[in-house]
This record gives C-alpha cells, structure tokens and sequence, in this order.
C-alpha cells in the first residue's frame, strides 16, 4: 500500500499554487470576471501552465511533458477548489490531456496542451460518468456533423477532441465550430453546446479507450477539488465563529455549533482519505476503479454539506453575492453531478466488488 500522505514536494507544490492563486483568483477578482462576458482567468491560467508547467504534470517527459503523477495533479486541484479558480485545469490538463494519452497519433496536440500553449477539451458532456454511454456525432469524410451539449470548458478550448459515431476520436479547431454559451450554475466552470457544421477534423485514435481513460482520471480528481471546496468552507466558516459574537461570547463556543463543525470536520478528513487514495490509485494503476469510484461516492455529498453549513452559519452576511460562499455552494452542486452522481458511483461500485443489493 502506498503512503497517502502528502511528501514534501507535494507541499511545496501547494505552497507555490496557492501563493499563485492568492494574487490572481481573490474573492473581489473571481466575482468581476464571473459577472464578465468572459469569466476564464487567462492570466492565472498561463501563469499555472506556462509560468509553473503545470499543464503537463500527468504527461511524460518523452511526449513533452513534466512526467509527474495524478498525486501531484490532485493537489493542485485541491488549490484551484480552494480558490474556485476560473481555469481550464481539470477539463484540459487532466480530462482532455488522459484522453490524448490513449491515442495513437495524439502526440501533437498533447504537447501542446502540455506546454500550455493551447487548452483541450473532450467533447463528452460534463455529467457522464466513467463507463456510461456518451453523444456523438456524425463523421462523414473527415468532416463531422452534428451537436453536442453539456461541454466545460468549451468556450476557452482550442481544440475540442469529438467522438464520431465511426468510433474514432476527432481534434477539432475551436474556429471550425460554433460554440453558444449554457446556463451553468457554476459561474466559474461554464458548459456550453457545440454545433459541428462538416467541421474538419483529424482522427488522433479510437473514442471508446480515450474517452473511458479521461473520465476516470476526471472523476477520480475531481475528488481533490472537491475536498479542496470542503476544506475552505470548513476552515472559513471555523474562523468566521470564532471571531463572531452573540451575547459578548463568540459564537463557535455554543455546544451546538462545536458538535456541527466537529462532524464536518470528520466527514472532511474521510474525505481527504479518499481523494488521496483515487490520485495514489491512479498514479499507480493498483484498485484504480474501486478507489476512483469509492472517492465519487463520497465526495459530493461532503463537499455539498460543507457549503450548505457555511452558508448557513455564516447567517445573513453568506446570503450575500458579495461574500464568496456562494460561489464555493455551485462548484459543490456543480460538481456533484460532473463525471456521475454519487448515485450512480455507489451502483459502480457494487458491480465492481459484488455486493449488490438484493
């Protein structure tokens, strides 16, 4: 069994992130951009994958990339979920960059999106889970017909990688298709329809592998963004009662709130026990499909309590658009049903160790 704590490397990787993130994705800088034509941060997002070759952390070093592991890439997704950072990471370092790893002439395009000089995005709605049924369009010719809904990220990729009904996996420049924005609860993570008009696009490999690859990887981190969400409502909303005070005590001291903050805070580090055992499983190739579903089971409805909880104990000053709780409430629901519902994780995971209901 590898050791699921985080070594010292891995904190100074955090450490950077965060230090990153706390000059470019401040509470007062994520509002602006998201109430914004264009709520992707750009600028952080260079800084993250050109600045600190981030965006290369999964892919190795022969195919132009830093040829680190998922460990690493989990924490930074633990900081980006901190932040609620409005950046392209999960969609094109991890979802599009795993799917390009499974493909055969994907080379190109991965080392672009490696060097951060260009984003990806799979073509496959936000809400599919590992393993589950996915659209796709119709190639005819090396062009490509049809519509797909549900996109993250798709609005700031450069390339979109399209599954076609002939089985193969398609690189598509962003100017050959029309992109229209969907209403996302999630400010920070917008989804998008994406019309392909005889698009051109160039076969990188076959869809199914590629496409089971990248959404495993997704769902599996997708646990250390959303304990990242836990984290910082939990401590935030700690911080807030202490300071707080009700009948010139602070407000943390009542029995009640203690037993509240103190149950949070064991469901938060199950959590974080989960994450990291998905990224360790996923670095490692050991119980990889037990671990990523195991940690999607659980991880939603954490995250989603968390922020519930800081909402409500941070009274009426976190009903407010100007306080940053809401914001990490819809990355927490957003979340919750992105890469399968926790719902459908805990019916995976019955198949996968035979234990399913009577």
């Amino acid at each position: 069994m590898s050791d699921l704590l985080y070594s010292e490397e891995e904190e100074a990787l955090r450490a950077a992130v965060r230090d990153l993130l706390t000059d470019h994705c401040d509470t007062t800088s994520v509002l602006a951009r998201v109430e914004s034509d264009a709520p992707h941060d750009l600028a952080a997002w260079k800084a993250l994958a050109d600045g600190m070759g981030l965006a290369g952390l999964l892919v190795p070093e022969s195919r132009g990339g830093q040829g680190a592991t998922h460990r690493e890439a989990a924490v930074v997704l633990e900081e980006l979920g901190r932040a609620v950072a409005p950046v392209p990471y999960l969609t094109s370092a991890v979802v599009a960059t795993e799917a390009l790893l499974a493909c055969a002439d994907g080379d190109g395009p991965l080392a672009d999106l490696a060097s951060g000089r260009r984003i990806g995005a799979l073509a496959v709605g936000l809400h599919t889970a590992p393993g589950a049924g996915y659209a796709t369009v119709r190639a005819d010719g090396g062009a490509l017909h049809g519509e797909l809904t549900g996109i993250a990220d798709a609005a700031v990729a450069d390339v979109l990688l399209v599954p076609a009904d002939d089985g193969g996996l398609y690189a598509v420049t962003a100017d050959a298709v029309t992109v229209t924005p969907q209403t996302s609860l999630d400010l920070t993570r917008p989804l998008a329809r994406v019309t392909f008009d005889a698009a051109p696009g160039r076969r990188v490999g076959d869809a199914e592998p590629a496409v089971r690859r990248a959404l495993r990887a997704g769902a599996g981190l997708l646990a250390s963004e959303q304990l990242g969400v836990a984290e910082w409502a939990l401590s935030e909303t700690v911080r807030y009662l202490k300071d707080r005070k009700q009948f010139n005590r602070p407000v943390g001291g009542f029995q009640a709130l203690k037993h509240r903050l103190a149950q949070l805070w064991l469901e938060v580090v199950h959590l974080r026990a989960a994450a990291r055992a998905a990224a360790d499983a996923l670095a490692t190739g050991e119980d990889t499909d037990v671990s990523v579903t195991v940690a999607q089971a659980y991880a939603a409805p954490v995250a989603v309590r968390a922020a519930e909880e800081a909402l409500q104990l941070h009274a009426g000053i976190g009903m407010t658009w100007e306080h940053p709780v809401h914001l990490r409430l819809k990355r927490a629901k957003a979340d919750s049903i992105a890469h399968g519902t926790a719902g459908a994780h805990r019916e995976a995971l019955a198949d996968l160790v035979d234990l399913r209901a009577p």
